[in-house]
Formats: C-alpha cells, sequence, structure tokens
C-alpha cells in the first residue's frame, strides 16, 4: 500500500508494504544489548498451584511474566518525565506517532580526554532547519556488534549538549540515536544533553522524545524518510520502542505534474 503525502508544497511517496525495522529485538541473557549496569531481560512462567504457563514445561499456554529496564535493554523512546522532578508517562505526552525524518550519518569526534563526541558542527553540516520533526542518527563505525554489545561501564559517544540545541533551534522534536544515551555515560549527574533538548526546566518540550539504542543496517541509505515511532501504553517515563521508517521518494505533483526532488524541505 502508497501513500502519498502533501509536504511544504511538495508530494513525497512512501511504499507501507516496506518498512524498515530500526529497533534491536529484545532478548533474555547476556548475547543482547545493555547499558548502565541494568540487570538483562528475564522471562519467567507464572505458576500458581499445578499451572504451569509454559508449553514447554508441560503448560497449556505460555503465560509469562517480563521483567526488563527499558532505558538499559534494547531500544526504548523516553519523555521529559526521565529527568524531570514532575510526573510526566511517555503514554500521556507522546499523541502522534507519524514524522518526517533525516537519516544521517556520522563519527564521532576524539576529544583530547578520549571521548568521542558528536559534535555541534557535525550536526550544522549534516541537518538544517526545516529538514524535518525528527532526526535519525547513525554513527560510525556501524557493526552488527551494536546488536549484543555491553556497553556499561565503556564510556560510549555521545551528542555535545551544544549540537542538542542547534537541534532544537532547527525544531527537531524527536531525536533518534544508536547509542546509549545523549549524554556522557558518567556526567556528574549534568545531563547537558538531556536538559538541553527538553528546555528543562524553564521552557519544559512536553511533547519531544529521545530514542536510544536504535540500529540502522549499513545499507539504508541517508536522506528522508517517513518516520513511525511505535510504544506501549506504559505510564512512566519511557517505554520499549519499534521506530520504523519508510523510504520517502519523489511524487508526481497535482497541480504542475512535475517530479518533485526527494530532498524537500520541511516545515
Amino acid at each position: 500500500m502508497k501513500i502519498t503525502i502533501h509536504h511544504d508544497q511538495h508530494h513525497l511517496q512512501a511504499d507501507l508494504n516496506q518498512p524498515i525495522d530500526i529497533s534491536i529485538p529484545l532478548e533474555e541473557g547476556l548475547e543482547t544489548v545493555n547499558c548502565f549496569y541494568a540487570p538483562p531481560m528475564e522471562v519467567s512462567p507464572v505458576v500458581v498451584g499445578d499451572f504451569v504457563g509454559s508449553t514447554a514445561e508441560g503448560g497449556l499456554v505460555n503465560f509469562m511474566n517480563v521483567k526488563l529496564n527499558p532505558h538499559g535493554n534494547g531500544t526504548h523512546t523516553e519523555c521529559v518525565g526521565h529527568i524531570s522532578k514532575e510526573k510526566y508517562t511517555l503514554n500521556q505526552l507522546l499523541k502522534t506517532f507519524h514524522f518526517i525524518a533525516r537519516l544521517v550519518t556520522v563519527i564521532p569526534t576524539k576529544q583530547e580526554n578520549g571521548d568521542r563526541v558528536i559534535t555541534k558542527k557535525q550536526m550544522e553540516d549534516v541537518f538544517s532547519a526545516g529538514d524535518g520533526a525528527a532526526i535519525v542518527i547513525r554513527t560510525m563505525p556501524n557493526d552488527k556488534w551494536k546488536l549484543k554489545m555491553n556497553y556499561s561501564g565503556t564510556n560510549p559517544p555521545y551528542i555535545h549538549h551544544e549540537a542538542i540545541q542547534y537541534l532544537v533551534d532547527c525544531g527537531v522534536e524527536h531525536l533518534l540515536i544508536d547509542l546509549p544515551s545523549v549524554d556522557r555515560e558518567q556526567d556528574e549527574g549534568k545531563l547537558l544533553g538531556h536538559k538541553a533538548f527538553w528546555q528543562y526546566p524553564k521552557a519544559v518540550r512536553i511533547g519531544a522524545t529521545i530514542s536510544e539504542l536504535i540500529y540502522v543496517p549499513n545499507t539504508i541509505k541517508d536522506g528522508l524518510y517517513l518516520l513511525n515511532i511505535q510504544i506501549a501504553s506504559f505510564e512512566i517515563d519511557v517505554s520499549p520502542s519499534k521506530p520504523v521508517l519508510y523510504e520517502l521518494k519523489a511524487a508526481i505533483s497535482d497541480a504542475t505534474n512535475e517530479l518533485i526532488p526527494q530532498r524537500a524541505t520541511a516545515s
């Protein structure tokens, strides 16, 4: 099924039968992505009297308890409630789920202290005001080890808070990245990146979200996409999530019957 999107005086087309899933599956055990020393996801059957919720153990159905930490286990989407003293829940704040997004690829820059940082200059080179309500950041190198990496204690790359402020100034409402956090793993509780993105606490951007620990295969080209963010309806600050991209291609304009360039500016 194909849809046509009228966007900033341009017609763009997406094929909904060609989704690009950029989430990392949640799995039990240690052979999956993990960060911030979170315990791995656990799955266990409900046992009540003679009932066992596992067909492998002789039960009639699988009826499992699942224990996980969304921030530390797999792809997740979070709202300002992640850092605020006030209670905000993602389910209450994220009310629309489709956005124009630009996928960009960057190599974090090594700093004098050994940190690898995505800088403001790098963001200025790949993203401009009007490029979309969302940005999807793929960092290099981009091997499949990202699907199973335990980032705890490794000081992963992160985004400089000035780069995040630049994206906010460009109108970005939804930031997606293949790293554990937009902030340094050990930052003395400053949370400069998170605070810059949500403009917390002075001018809180209630509807803005950050999605972390995504994975975008190298075969997917940088460019303009339709983004769908799928979440579970947990009344907490975060949810395991499945961000999905749909390539946007030029469509024929109803008005001019001319081909619209793929790189259309977004409002």
